[in-house]
């Protein structure tokens, strides 16, 4: 039997698994390492997942699990990532390294990348001659953008960095690449006193978040971006609008000005790290009441509720650690 209570690894106040799944096999932590002339580190050749896991009264659960791993490999299939590695695979060393671990809550993150053929090595620019790593760790990752965001919100601006084209980098990959892109939006923010930064699309429109999506109400309904605006497809984002559909929320996806912010009775970010958290305000302009508003709570309250295993999803959106069978 797998061990349940393994001791985690300490790092600062972060709580790590203390195994590391990789390329098939588990390694300690401390082994996982790459060389420093690995295509990733110098081209950014990786694609990965972030895939929460939350304590339940059934043991951990990981949330849209195939879903996060589906998506992984479509992204690898978009870099031409020729690998070996299947949907059943990846679930299943997910769902043992929680067991192994000892967490009862976590964040996964699976990463798939190019690194160094050691014995043969290439330095260009081609990503061909480079061979494919998979890594998969966890640590116990608490609120993202703080522990009080959830209820009080977050303050925003519109970032003066637009979110990259389709054409150039494919949104519809999570690839590491994309996140440089990303950084610029999180630090001008920052630096700028926000706590993120909201992009706009190479039209002007409305993007999304350095790394969360975003919904706006209006009158009772709500908007949030189309693919066409260079948006990442969300899984959480997704949850949110079939949770809409399921409370009767009418739910549109389509291009938004700018303007629209600032004029919403609420907005709220969604994403496996945020989770589902409100924005009081965007460059200095209140938001609505200032504070968390109905709807978004509401969403919360359900969105929660199903993560906790307190009430049942729209889908087959949990894995019990527990109770998982294995692929043959």
């Amino acid at each position: 039997m797998l061990a349940q209570n393994a001791p985690q690894k300490d790092v600062s106040t972060i709580r790590i698994a203390p195994e590391v799944w990789h390329n098939g096999r588990f390694i300690p932590w401390d082994e996982a390492r790459v060389h420093v002339m690995s295509h990733v580190i110098h081209y950014g050749s990786s694609v990965f997942e972030g895939i929460r896991c939350y304590k339940t009264e059934r043991g951990p659960a990981i949330f849209r699990l195939r879903e996060h791993i589906q998506r992984l490999l479509n992204s690898a299939k978009i870099y031409r990532m020729e690998h070996n590695w299947t949907l059943d695979e990846l679930c299943d060393a997910c769902v043992e390294l929680v067991a192994r671990s000892g967490l009862d809550q976590c964040y996964l993150r699976p990463v798939i990348f190019r690194g160094l053929d050691e014995r043969a090595p290439a330095f260009g620019v081609n990503p061909f001659p480079n061979p494919l790593c998979c890594y998969i760790c966890a640590w116990d990752w608490g609120k993202y953008l703080g522990d009080e965001a959830l209820e009080r919100g977050v303050d925003v601006c519109v970032s003066s960095w637009n979110r990259m084209t389709s054409n150039s980098m494919p949104p519809l990959a999570k690839a590491g690449a994309n996140y440089m892109n990303s950084q610029l939006i999180k630090m001008e923010a920052i630096l700028n006193g926000f706590a993120e930064g909201i992009a706009l699309d190479d039209r002007g429109y409305v993007s999304e978040g350095s790394g969360e999506n975003l919904f706006l109400v209006t009158d009772g309904r709500i908007l949030t971006p189309p693919l066409s605006s260079s948006i990442l497809l969300g899984i959480t984002r997704d949850s949110v609008i079939q949770i809409c559909r399921e409370l009767g929320i009418p739910v549109e996806e389509r291009e938004i000005q700018r303007a629209s912010l600032y004029l919403a009775d609420e907005l709220f970010f969604t994403g496996t790290a945020a989770e589902i958290t409100p924005i009081r305000s965007v460059d200095r302009i209140v938001i609505g009441s200032g504070k968390r508003g109905p709807i978004t709570a509401r969403i919360q309250q359900v969105f929660f509720e199903i993560t906790s295993g307190q009430r049942p999803a729209p889908g087959e959106w949990l894995t019990y650690v527990n109770e998982h069978h294995y692929a043959a």
